[in-house]
C-alpha cells in the first residue's frame, strides 16, 4: 500500500501556509482486535498551530500483496449439472476458470439455502449462526431463531476492517424474516453485515424479470432496459462498483460476493436461452444422468469404479411416463439449463472486467456451483407456479401443458419436475434439502488464483465444507481470525482452510469430521464414512416418521463415492460410533431439539418465533407504505377481515391500486377501474374471483369498506366478499378459495400503488401505472378468526 498525502495551501493576506499530513497504520497491528485499536493522540501545550508538526492520520491498510476476493455462489444446482463437473449444462465461465484452476470435487454444502450461505460468510456451522433452516421457517430454540449472533463476525466485517472494500450482490435470505421492515432493526442486513455495498433482492427468491431490487436498505426501482433481467442487472451494479473502486482507490483489496438468484425457482430465462438446449433432453432424466455419470468418468472426477445408485425413491422411470409427461418436463429442462447459461454467461462478464483492470491474476477467484444440491421441490410434474409448494396444491400436467410455450417467461413463475433433479445431481440419489446424502450436500467447486497456485486444470479430492471458505480467505489475505470484533469476543471458526491443498495435491486431508442436519436429515462425516438417516423427501411435507424410528446407514465414502453400498450391518461399531460423534456435535452446536416441520413453520405462530405483528389485529396504513414484505404485514391468511379506506377522488374519476398483497402468481387487490370500485382475489395465478360495483364514485371524499366473512372450518376456504360506500351496499360476490400459508416470498403489501407484478390485469404494471390517481387519507385493516 502507497502512503496517501495531502497539501493545503491557502493564503492569508501575505502569508503562505503549506500543511503536509501523511496517512499511516501502526507496524504490525494486532489484528485480533478489530477494529485496530488507534494511537493515543498527542496534546500541545503550543498556541499557534504553525509552530507544531500534525501526527501522521490513522489509517487501516490490509496486508501488503493481499489478494482481490471474489466469491461467486449459484444458488440450487448440484454436482452433476455443470459441464465442467461433467453435466450437460454448458458453463463455459467456470469451465475456463477451471482449466487454469483447481476442481474440488468433495466440498460439501448444508443442503439448503440460508444455512449454507450463514456457513459461506462465517466459517461456523449453521447452528452456530443460529440458521438451521431458512429465515421464513425459523423458530424459538437456540440453533434455529434465524438471528445471527454479534459473536459470529462475518467475513465481510473482518475484511472491511482490515482494509478492504467490500460488496454483496444478488440474494442475500441471511435477514431475520421479522427483520425486514422500514423500522429495522437493520443490524444483520448486509451494509450492516460488513458490506459497503449491496445491490440486491433480501429473501429467498425473486422475480427475475420483475424483482423486488434493494440498494443498501433502500428498495429501489431497477433500471430501465431492453429485455430486463435481474442477473443481468446485478451484474452491471457488479461491474461498476469493481470499476469505480480500482479507478478511486486503485492500491485497496476488494471483496466482491456475487450470488445471482439463478438457478432458483423461478427458472426465468429469456427464450433465446431455453432454445439453445431445443431437444436436448428428450432422451429423459435417466439418460441424462447416465451419460454425465459416464463423463465424470471419463474427466478423472469420480473414480472409475464408482457405481450408480438407484434414484430418490418416489421418482418414476422415464420409459414409464406418457407422451405430454415426457414433452412438458423436457421443455422444464431447457428452460433451467439455459437459465444456468445464461448465468454463466454474466458471470464471465464479471470476470473480463476484473481482466481488463490488470486484477484477475491477483484475485482469489471463488466460483462455488451451488448452495445445495439440485431442487426436487417441484415435485412429481414441475409447477407452473411455485407459490403452489408452498400451499401444499397440486398442479397437472394437464394444466401445465397449456403454459408450455411461455415457460419461463414473465407469465410464468415455474419449477421442474423432481427427476431432472437427480439426473443434474449425479451420481447420487438425492437432492437439495437432503442433507444425509451428497446429492443434497455435494457441490462442485472451482478456485482460480494465479499468484498464490502453480497447477492449472488440477483437482482436489480433500473433504472440505462452506464452513472452510472464511479460514481459506483469511489465510490467503495474511490475516489472523479475530478474536473480538466489534466489542463482541468472538466464537472461533469450526472451519479449516483449504490453502494446504492449493499447491499440494496429495495433502493430507484436514476438515476431517462434519455434521449435517437439515428438517431432520442428518448425517455425519468422520475420517472417509459417513453415517447417515433419509427422514423425509423434500416433497414430503405432512404425515412424517417419527424421528426416533430412522434408520440409520453407514457408507465407506473413500471406496465408494457415490454412496451405493450400505455396510452397516457389516461394521456395527463403526456405525455407533459415528452417531455418537452426531449427538456430541447436535449438543454442541445446538441442532437439538430437530424440527422436521417444513410447511407449517412458515407461520410465526406455530413456529414460534418474534413476529412484528405480535397478535394484533388491527393496521392502520398511510399514503407511501409499500414494499411490505409478508412477514412484517399483518397476516389475513384464513381469517375474516375487513378494510376501511378514506380517500379522496378527484373530478374526472380514480383509478388505481389502493391496497394490495401479493401479486400476478397470488394475493389479493382492493383498487378502482375505469372510476369503480372492485376487489380481486387471485389464487395461486390458477383462479380469480372479483367483485366491482357497477358506480362510478362521485368527486369528494369517500369511505370505501370491503368486509370478508370467511368460512371457517380449516385452512384455505373460501367466503363471501361485500363492498360499500359511504356505508352503503354496491357489490356483493363469493370468493370460492383462499391461499392457506403463503401469498409469496417477494411480492409485497403496498398502499396506494402495485409493486412488482399486478394482483390484477388490466390496471397497469409496476409503481408508475398502478399508483392510485386519488388521495389516501388512512386505511384500516382488521382481522378476525372464524372458528
Amino acid at each position: 500500500m502507497k502512503d496517501c498525502q495531502f497539501r493545503m495551501a491557502i493564503t492569508l493576506g501575505s502569508a503562505l501556509l503549506v500543511t503536509s499530513c501523511a496517512l499511516v497504520q501502526p507496524t504490525n497491528p494486532d489484528r485480533t482486535i478489530l477494529p485496530l485499536r488507534e494511537p493515543t493522540a498527542p496534546t500541545y501545550s503550543e498556541l499557534d498551530a504553525r509552530d507544531v508538526k500534525a501526527p501522521p492520520l490513522f489509517k487501516v491498510e490490509a496486508p501488503k500483496e493481499a489478494p482481490n476476493v471474489v466469491i461467486v455462489l449459484i444458488d440450487d444446482i448440484g454436482f452433476g449439472g455443470p459441464s465442467t463437473f461433467g453435466g450437460p449444462l454448458q458453463t463455459p465461465t467456470l469451465d475456463r476458470l477451471a482449466s487454469k484452476g483447481l476442481r474440488y470435487t468433495n466440498f460439501h454444502s448444508t443442503a439448503l439455502c440460508s444455512p449454507s450461505r450463514m456457513a459461506l460468510k462465517t466459517g461456523r456451522n449453521h447452528h452456530q449462526c443460529n440458521t438451521g433452516s431458512i429465515m421464513e421457517t425459523s423458530t424459538a430454540f437456540p440453533g434455529n431463531t434465524g438471528a445471527l449472533p454479534n459473536s459470529v463476525a462475518p467475513l465481510a466485517e473482518i475484511l472491511r476492517l482490515n482494509g478492504y472494500s467490500t460488496s454483496a450482490f444478488g440474494k442475500w435470505h441471511e435477514t431475520a424474516a421479522w427483520e425486514t421492515s422500514v423500522s429495522g432493526p437493520f443490524d444483520r442486513w448486509p451494509t450492516h453485515q460488513g458490506f459497503d455495498k449491496f445491490y440486491g433482492f433480501i429473501g429467498g427468491e425473486t422475480d427475475q424479470w420483475y424483482p423486488l431490487v434493494y440498494d443498501g436498505v433502500t428498495r429501489v426501482t431497477p433500471p430501465e432496459m431492453e429485455e430486463y433481467h435481474f442477473t443481468t442487472d446485478m451484474t452491471n451494479q457488479s461491474i461498476q462498483w469493481v470499476q469505480a473502486q480500482q479507478s478511486l482507490t486503485p492500491d485497496k483489496p476488494f471483496f466482491v460476493y456475487y450470488a445471482p438468484g439463478a438457478v432458483h425457482a423461478p427458472h426465468h430465462v429469456p427464450k433465446r436461452w431455453a432454445d439453445k438446449y431445443k431437444g436436448k433432453f428428450d432422451e429423459g432424466w435417466d439418460k441424462v444422468r447416465e451419460k454425465a455419470f459416464a463423463r465424470q468418468k471419463e474427466m478423472g472426477l469420480i473414480p472409475k469404479d464408482t457405481k450408480l445408485p438407484p434414484k430418490a425413491r418416489g421418482i418414476k422411470d422415464w420409459k414409464d411416463l406418457s407422451g405430454d409427461e415426457k414433452k412438458l418436463f423436457a421443455r422444464q429442462a431447457e428452460v433451467f439449463a439455459g437459465f444456468l447459461e445464461q448465468t454463466d454467461h454474466e458471470i464471465g462478464r464479471l470476470v473480463t472486467a476484473i481482466e481488463d483492470l490488470g486484477e484477475l491474476d491477483n484475485t482469489l477467484f471463488v466460483y462455488i456451483a451451488g448452495d445445495n444440491g439440485t431442487s426436487g421441490e417441484g415435485g412429481e410434474v414441475g409447477m407452473y407456479n411455485e407459490m403452489t409448494y408452498f400451499n401444499r396444491v397440486v398442479e397437472t400436467v394437464e394444466e401445465l401443458l397449456p403454459r408450455m410455450d411461455e415457460w419461463g417467461g414473465e407469465f410464468t413463475f415455474p419449477h421442474m419436475a423432481h427427476g431432472w433433479a437427480v439426473a443434474f445431481d449425479s451420481p447420487f440419489s438425492w437432492m437439495k434439502q437432503v442433507a444425509s446424502d451428497f446429492g443434497g450436500t455435494r457441490n462442485g467447486m472451482v478456485i482460480h488464483w494465479p499468484e498464490g497456485i502453480k497447477e492449472q486444470g488440477g483437482i482436489r479430492t480433500q473433504f472440505g465444507h462452506f464452513i472452510d471458505i472464511a479460514p481459506t480467505v483469511l489465510e490467503a489475505a495474511m490475516l489472523p481470525e479475530p478474536k473480538s470484533v466489534n466489542g463482541t469476543k468472538q466464537t472461533p471458526m469450526a472451519g479449516t482452510s483449504l490453502l494446504y491443498s492449493f499447491n499440494d495435491a496429495k495433502a493430507k486431508e484436514r476438515h476431517t469430521t462434519q455434521y449435517f442436519e437439515i428438517f431432520g436429515n442428518r448425517a455425519l462425516y468422520h475420517d472417509g464414512w459417513l453415517a447417515r438417516t433419509i427422514h423425509r423427501a423434500p416433497w414430503e411435507t405432512s404425515d412424517l416418521p417419527p424421528l426416533e424410528s430412522d434408520v440409520w446407514e453407514l457408507y465407506n465414502v473413500r471406496d465408494d463415492f457415490s454412496l451405493s453400498s450400505n455396510v452397516a450391518e457389516q461394521h456395527p461399531a463403526k456405525l455407533e460410533e459415528l452417531q455418537g460423534l452426531f449427538d456430541r456435535d447436535a449438543e454442541r452446536y445446538n441442532v437439538y431439539p430437530i424440527d422436521d416441520r417444513v410447511i407449517e413453520r412458515v407461520n410465526p405462530e406455530i413456529a414460534g418465533r418474534p413476529d412484528l405483528m405480535n397478535g394484533r389485529t388491527t393496521l392502520t396504513l398511510y399514503d407511501g407504505m409499500d414494499g411490505m414484505l409478508e412477514n412484517t404485514f399483518i397476516n389475513v391468511k384464513n381469517k375474516s377481515k375487513t378494510i376501511t379506506a378514506e380517500l379522496e377522488i378527484p373530478e374526472g374519476g380514480a383509478n388505481g391500486a389502493i391496497l394490495v398483497q401479493g401479486g400476478r402468481f397470488g394475493g389479493w387487490s382492493l383498487y378502482m377501474k375505469d372510476g369503480k370500485p372492485a376487489y380481486d382475489y387471485n389464487f395461486l395465478g390458477l383462479a380469480r374471483n372479483t367483485v366491482s360495483s357497477d358506480e362510478v364514485l362521485e368527486a369528494g371524499k369517500v369511505t370505501l369498506v370491503l368486509d370478508f366473512k370467511y368460512d371457517g372450518g380449516g385452512f384455505g376456504k373460501g367466503g363471501d366478499a361485500t363492498l360499500s360506500v359511504n356505508g352503503k351496499g354496491v357489490a356483493k360476490g363469493r370468493i370460492d378459495k383462499t391461499q392457506p400459508l403463503i401469498f409469496s416470498a417477494d411480492e409485497t403489501a403496498d398502499v396506494g400503488l402495485d409493486n412488482q407484478t399486478p394482483v390484477v390485469e388490466g390496471i397497469g404494471i409496476g409503481r408508475v401505472e398502478t399508483k392510485f390517481t386519488g388521495t389516501i387519507h388512512k386505511i384500516t385493516l382488521k382481522v378476525k378468526d372464524e372458528k
